[in-house]
């Protein structure tokens, strides 16, 4: 039983990103990765912060009306530039000219994170926050822009940068929590679950589904 007294449930990331489920993994909670499959197109007419509780949720949901028992975690992470979404570049074209305007100035990272409960298919309770951090970069100059695209980091990276890895070498500080910046605000997921009686540092072992 957990400590609110309603049976245990499973947590399962619906995600495929290795980086969120290295980040779930300091939690010390076992865990499923059920990745999920949804269109991530940005939604018009929304803010960043509903933008990314949107596709968080549709992740979570479409892992939650599949596995129809257990704690579903979706998260969604967005890069907003002077008001616009910046997603996954769809080359290294497309890469660069992300890079060329994040170059010397600031964003803002959103991570949206949605926990659903779900028992025999049906979702029991919700919650869902998301979590903003400012980022700048230093100015550098093109060549290093490009030198980046080629280690083909950017291509699978909201905003084609990597903070955790040669990304790194781009960013002069942050705002906020950085590990929303890579993928997962893990001190706000670790909040969010024990609200609903789930035990963080159990350092079971994480399994794969």
């Amino acid at each position: 039983m957990s400590r609110t007294g309603l049976p245990y449930r499973p947590l399962i990331l619906a995600s495929a990103s290795p980086r969120r489920r290295e980040l779930l993994a300091l939690l010390g909670i076992p865990f499923r990765v059920v990745p999920a499959d949804i269109d991530e197109t940005p939604p018009d007419g929304h803010t960043p912060e509903q933008i990314a509780l949107r596709l968080a949720r549709e992740k979570a949901l479409a892992v939650a009306l599949r596995e129809r028992d257990g704690i579903v975690l979706g998260a969604d992470t967005i890069v907003v530039h002077e008001g616009e979404v910046l997603g996954k570049p769809k080359d290294a074209d497309d890469a660069l000219q992300m890079l060329r305007r994040l170059n010397g100035c600031e964003h803002q990272v959103y991570t949206g994170v949605v926990l659903l409960e779900t028992v025999q298919g049906e979702v029991l309770r919700e919650q869902g926050e998301a979590v903003c951090t400012r980022v700048w970069f230093r100015r550098v100059d093109e060549e290093h822009l490009r030198r980046y695209v080629a280690t083909g980091e950017p291509m699978d990276k909201a905003g084609a940068y990597g903070a955790q890895g040669y990304g790194s070498t781009l960013i002069e500080r942050i705002e906020g929590c950085y590990f929303n910046v890579v993928g997962l605000p893990v001190s706000r997921v670790c909040a969010m679950l024990e609200a609903w009686g789930v035990t963080p540092l159990i350092l079971t072992e994480t399994k794969d589904s």
